[in-house]
């Protein structure tokens, strides 16, 4: 019997064993893929086999009882591929994947690590289905190629003074509220980062650089949700709470996102102020612990098809905080020229504030014809801030007897900005022209009212106080032109901006008032070779204008010895920028060049009439330097990938002292980020990255400032079906990011320590509902229909 049934099944033995078929799946650069999804199909286009190439990247068909079928690749970030077969004869396979995103069914396959990209105008990080977007948008920032932060400033190669757009749209805050708000938008809603040394001429010609955030579009049909947490453990414990929405249908598409964030934060400073004329050395050291349990980021988007040619958008974001608090306890010693204690007193400082942030834009996008289209994009931007605090100073000074010391401070500020722009673009074979118009209106006022004690009851003070109103008028015109012949990419532009300023400042009362014009010149040129190697030029002019803040003239104390204070005739900084850029696969170098003509910054000086140590915002004569960038994604393996950025900057700045000479602050500044990350199986759910960053000293006008180092480490992992997410981070691991800012010339000798509570642990989590992704028999269905076109 066994005999028999094996004569029978003997020719069908025979025949599987001929219908085998070996293939290789690499890429462009023959490197060979692992892992990559495999499905043969029928002529019915029913799945009837599925597997997974090897660590090699080859796989075998065996086993098939059909002849003529259909084989199908799929890999993220690559091209689906696609080939008949016939196993009555069977050959090698060599498929070669190219690296193109390519939108299938509401899917947008990328690649799966970070990718830099050089266009003529910028650089675009692409940080969308990485390691890093288990990050929060402000650690995404870091990890951007050309981008330091320190302090809560932000800088592009060495260069503060950068404008931050999102969705290019601007973003009307700056340090701390600037940092909350990035803090508590969620990576994973980020798409990239794009990196504009010479913006083009479409932007506003304010800010020395923009570093503009693209948050991702919904593009899969359906509802779907995200639901989130975040726990973070520094010196004290942080959390963040959200719940982000996307629906689509046909011609309608809605997002809607709401984080809450709450905890305690924490900063770390001493103060060290040698006075020479008095032999003493005045000694305060200010641990800063603030409770802020109500943060709120609401971001909403509604757009609509209005017919095939015309597009309308609305978008909202807001970010409230309403109460901030904590109280500040510190000790100040005094010594005297033996190293001894002779005085001291002790600021208690209680405080408060709040912020409010509103944004609101309106776009309408229509297509004239195929080469033409029209843009009309308004926005209001609101924020309002209330600072108050209330400071109790107990002295203790050698020959006088111990006494008291109280004053009052309330601060309120409001910024209003409405803009209207009309943007024309014309694109053909060769040639394409931009243009537009734009007018803006910006009005802030800020009140100060100081009270401080007089025999025991506190009195208003209006030689203390100060009202600042200020007004600025922008009206631009704009035009741009690129050029593509051949391998050679040109673009050229030009942007005039008139700029009308009034700025009343009530106690003791001064008009400043200013009306000028400014032309911004850009230009580009890329040139791309045979093997895809590209070379590039860029100039772009630039101008800073002082942040609203800075004008302000009122003396804001910190305790009865120091204090800051703005300046209401700040004058803009120009900025001209040359950059010679390379780039090829994944090497990329930028060689720079940047000079500016009165930069405006924050410094200090101390008073030794009053024992006084005073921040301020000035103009320093000028700046300049001159760096290299370098940038460079290693992919070891499939699996395995090294990023290596570096940034290595001479930079002078020069100032006038109190002594009313000259100085000549410089430097050579290096900037390292190297990081490594691995994908720990096969469907690439589970990823670890670590890294280090290392920035040598640095200067900003007659600041000096110490080197630090930080180490990380990012471990994510997702679970059922990727619906959900989790992720561990932890954070400066050695606790090395202490800086020390010093100022030593003439009779100056100060500097502080400062350290931001950056050593910690995050742990997060992801929960993904709803349609989360197209199914694939929708993408086979699709194929089949074209094949037959």
């Amino acid at each position: 019997m066994y005999k028999i049934l094996f004569l029978l099944c003997f020719p069908a033995l025979i025949l599987a064993q001929q219908q085998k078929t070996e293939g290789t799946v690499m890429n462009t650069e023959n490197e060979k893929l692992s892992f990559v999804k495999v499905e043969v199909y029928n002529a019915q286009n029913a799945l009837i086999k599925e597997l997974k190439t090897d660590e090699h990247g080859k796989f075998v068909l065996q086993g098939i009882e059909k002849q003529d079928v259909k084989l199908i690749v799929k890999n993220q970030g690559y091209s689906l591929f696609e080939k008949k077969l016939d196993l009555k004869e069977p050959e090698p396979l060599n498929i070669v994947l190219k690296k193109e995103s390519q939108e299938i069914e509401g899917i947008v396959m990328t690649k799966r690590k970070p990718l830099v990209k050089r266009k003529v105008d910028r650089l675009e990080f692409n940080v969308e289905n990485s390691n890093i977007s288990s990050l929060n948008a402000w650690e995404i920032l870091k990890n951007t190629p050309g981008v330091t932060i320190s302090n809560s400033v932000l800088s592009v190669k060495g260069n503060t003074g950068i404008l931050v757009t999102i969705n290019d749209k601007k973003v009307m805050l700056t340090g701390d509220e600037l940092k909350n708000l990035l803090e508590n938008t969620q990576g994973d809603e980020v798409k990239s980062v794009e990196v504009i040394t010479n913006p083009p001429a479409k932007y506003e010609a304010s800010g020395s650089a923009v570093l503009n955030i693209v948050l991702k579009k919904n593009k899969i049909e359906g509802y779907r949700g995200i639901l989130s947490s975040k726990y973070v453990q520094t010196q004290y414990a942080k959390g963040v709470f959200g719940l982000s929405q996307y629906y689509k249908k046909d011609k309608l598409s809605i997002m809607g996102s709401y984080y809450k964030g709450l905890g305690t934060y924490y900063r770390e400073g001493t103060d060290y102020v040698n006075y020479p004329e008095s032999q003493t050395r005045w000694v305060s050291t200010m641990n800063r612990k603030d409770k802020n349990n109500n943060q709120n980021t609401l971001n909403f988007n509604v757009e609509y098809e209005l017919d095939s040619l015309t597009n309308l958008s609305l978008n909202y974001s807001g970010y409230f905080s309403p109460k901030s608090f904590g109280t500040y306890n510190v000790p100040t010693l005094i010594f005297n020229q033996q190293d001894r204690v002779e005085s001291d007193y002790t600021t208690i400082n209680d405080h408060r504030s709040r912020s409010i942030n509103n944004s609101v834009s309106f776009q309408i996008d229509r297509k004239i014809n195929k080469k033409s289209s029209l843009s009309w994009i308004n926005y209001f931007t609101g924020n309002n801030a209330d600072k108050y605090q209330n400071v109790i100073t107990y002295l203790n000074f050698a020959g006088q007897p111990p006494k008291e010391d109280n004053f009052l401070t309330r601060n309120k500020a409001d910024v209003q900005l409405y803009s209207t722009q009309f943007d024309y673009q014309w694109k053909g074979d060769k040639l394409e022209l931009e243009s537009g118009i734009k007018y803006s209106f910006v009005k802030t006022s800020s009140q100060l009212d100081f009270s401080d004690n007089e025999n025991g009851t506190l009195q208003y003070r209006p030689e203390k106080s100060s009202i600042f109103d200020y007004k600025e008028h922008n009206f631009a015109l704009y035009s741009s032109l690129t050029y593509n012949i051949g391998k050679w990419n040109f673009k050229g532009g030009l942007r005039a901006e008139m700029t009308d300023l009034e700025g009343v400042v009530s106690e003791p009362y001064e008009l400043n008032k200013s009306n000028y014009w400014k032309f911004f010149p850009t230009f580009y040129a890329q040139y791309t070779t045979e093997n895809k190697q590209e070379f590039g030029f860029s100039y772009g002019k630039r101008i800073s204008r002082p942040s609203y803040s800075w004008l302000n003239p009122a003396k804001s104390y910190y305790n009865l010895f120091s204090y800051y204070q703005g300046d209401p005739k700040l004058k803009a900084t120009i900025t001209h920028n040359l950059n010679l850029t390379y780039s090829w696969k994944d090497w990329n170098l930028d060689l720079y060049y940047r000079k500016e003509i009165y930069p405006s910054m924050e410094i200090s000086y101390q008073e030794p009439s009053t024992n006084s140590l005073i921040y301020y915002f000035t103009n320093i004569e000028k700046g300049e330097a001159f760096g290299l960038s370098f940038y460079k994604n290693f992919q070891v393996k499939p699996w395995w990938n090294i990023i290596l950025s570096e940034n290595l900057e001479h930079n002078e700045n020069y100032f006038t002292g109190v002594d009313r000479m000259l100085y000549k602050n410089k430097v050579w500044n290096w900037v390292s980020n190297i990081s490594t990350s691995f994908t720990l199986d096969k469907n690439s759910d589970w990823k670890m990255e670590m890294g280090h960053r290392y920035y040598s000293p640095g200067i900003q006008g007659t600041f000096r400032i110490s080197s630090l180092w930080s180490a990380y480490f990012v471990m994510n992992r997702k679970f059922f079906s990727k619906k959900l997410e989790a992720s561990l981070i932890f954070s400066d691991i050695f606790r090395s990011t202490e800086q020390k800012v010093s100022t030593k010339y003439a009779n100056q000798d100060n500097y502080f320590l400062d350290y931001t509570d950056t050593q910690g642990v995050t742990f997060s989590l992801k929960f993904n509902f709803g349609n989360q992704s197209v199914k694939n028999a929708k993408t086979i269905k699709k194929t089949a229909e074209q094949d037959r076109l």
